[in-house]
Order: structure tokens, then sequence, then C-alpha cells
């Protein structure tokens, strides 16, 4: 899903680049930055990049964090495939379909193949809802039944059935859909890594990084929105963002003075750390916020 917003590239690289120069020109005024993902300078980790893509938080980078500090799987936070049919308005059932997608990648990647069948329904049903062709997921089903245990070929199935699912809306002139199922995901993804993967007694420099960087996404995801304004919905939750987006504009992220290059193309930063001055209090009001739009998502 990094594909769908390439139209706001040069916006996020402007970000960017205003972000990262502040790293060589801060003063005493800006606070000293409390967290660090850099690695110590070793052999074995002289050679590690950071890759941080300023498109949206994908299911595969939230499980990495997952696999990384080995917390387990937990089924009691992902969205019950059985709510899909309560979702009976189109942004409703815009914004699940973005949810139940990040869900789907979660259980696929921990092996959960038993209910993924239940969630690829889920987003049939969803976007059948949403006037989509039954085509556009049918490779998918028959894929995942051909192969439960192909995680690779499923992901690439799902890609390719969401590049249409984009297609088509923006080909309907439905970009304020396209942007209500993105806010979707991209809630969805947050909350996970948030409520999974982040303790405040003890936050994990590379969680709090990960979480901190979605600044950057976010960005991206308010550009896109606020063009489809003629959707009373698109223009509700964009407030919502905006408020969130007030956490995420009190902290800075800082990167080493030539130690830093951007692909356009894949929409990544590349880097071998960042340094951000955000601090706990920050990091719990965003967790708190995007469980509040999380639990408004998802309400019937």
């Amino acid at each position: 899903m990094r594909q769908l917003l390439p139209a706001l590239i040069i916006l996020s690289v402007m970000t960017f680049t205003f972000t990262s120069c502040r790293k060589s020109e801060k003063s005493s005024g800006i606070p000293v930055p409390v967290f660090s993902t850099y690695h110590p300078e070793t052999p074995d980790e002289a050679e590690k990049l950071r890759e941080i893509y300023y498109g949206l938080l994908t299911p595969v980078e939230v499980t990495n964090i997952f696999e990384r500090l080995d917390i387990p799987f937990s089924d009691t936070i992902v969205l019950a495939p059985e709510n899909r049919d309560l979702y009976m308005s189109s942004y409703k059932a815009a914004m699940n379909l973005g949810v139940y997608g990040v869900d789907m990648g979660y259980m696929k990647l921990f092996g959960i193949n038993r209910q993924t069948v239940s969630y690829l329904s889920a987003i049939k049903s969803l976007s059948e809802r949403l006037n989509m062709p039954d085509t556009f997921l049918a490779d998918a089903i028959g894929g995942l039944n051909a192969d439960m245990s192909n995680a690779d070929s499923l992901t690439t199935l799902m890609n390719n059935a969401y590049a249409k699912i984009d297609a088509h809306l923006r080909g309907e002139g439905s970009e304020g859909t396209l942007g209500l199922m993105l806010m979707g995901g991209w809630i969805e993804a947050m909350y996970l890594a948030t409520q999974l993967a982040y303790d405040p007694e003890n936050p994990d420099p590379e969680v709090v990084g990960k979480i901190a960087e979605q600044k950057y996404s976010l960005t991206s995801l308010l550009s896109f929105m606020k063009n489809y304004y003629d959707d009373p919905m698109v223009v509700f939750y964009t407030k919502k963002l905006k408020y969130l987006n007030r956490w995420f504009d009190t902290f800075d992220i800082y990167y080493q003075p030539g130690d830093v290059a951007v692909d356009t193309l894949r929409q990544v930063i590349t880097t071998s750390g960042t340094e951000m001055n955000v601090t706990v209090g920050t990091l719990n009001e965003i967790r708190d916020y995007v469980a509040r739009i999380r639990a408004e998502v998802t309400a019937v």
C-alpha cells in the first residue's frame, strides 16, 4: 500500500528535509533527544541501515517489531470478522476494509492460517458493499485455498487486490472513500503497535522510533484526505487526524549530517539511526487517542 500515495512524495520529502536539517542547526534551546535508534559501532552493526517508510505503516513492519521483542500473537485485539455484516454505511465499510486488511496481514504473518480465511471473506464482503467487482479478490481467495502456508504468496495476491481496489475507486471518482480506507488501515496498524509493542514503563527505542516516524505517514495521509472535503465523513475524520497530529508536532526526529538518503520511488528514508526528543507522556497521548479513533471506526 506504499504506492497508493505517489502524489504526496514531494510534500513528504520537504517535511523530512526540514526536520533532518534541524540536527545540524540545533541550538541549546532545543531539547536533548530522549530516544535513539543508533546502534553501537560494532562490526556486526556497522553495515545495518534503518529504512523509514514515509508512506503507510504496513503489517510487515508491525509484525517485525513484535517478533524482535518476542511478543506473542493476541487474538483479542483484532477486529472480529463477524462485524462485517454490521457495517452497512459506505464510510464504515471503507474504513473497516482497511482495518481488516491490516488484521489479516497481522494474523497471516504469525501463521494463524485458520482464521485468515474469515478475514479474507470479511474484506470481500465490504469491498462488494462498496460496489467493487468480486473478481478483485477471487485470485487471493483461490491462492489462499491452494496454499495456506505461503504467507509471501498471499501478501502478493492481497497487494494486487488492494491495487485493483485503489484503481477502481480512483476511476469512479471515489478518492474520498479510498482515503477513509487508507485511514482505517493506518489507525489499525498504529493501534496494534501502541497497544502490543509499546511499554510506557520500559519503552523500547526501536518501538518508540517506529511510532514516532509515523509523523511522516500521517502528514501524507492528511495531505491526501484534505483534497476530498466534498465528502462530509472525510472532513469529520480528517479533523480527528489533525487533532492527533498535534502530539506528533511536539517533537522532532534528528539525523546525523551525511547519514541519510531519500528514495522517492520506494518512499524510503535510509539512515543508520535516528534521535527523537519525544517524551513518554506524548507517546501515551498518541496511544490513547489512536485507541479512541479506532473505537469509533470499528463501532457498530
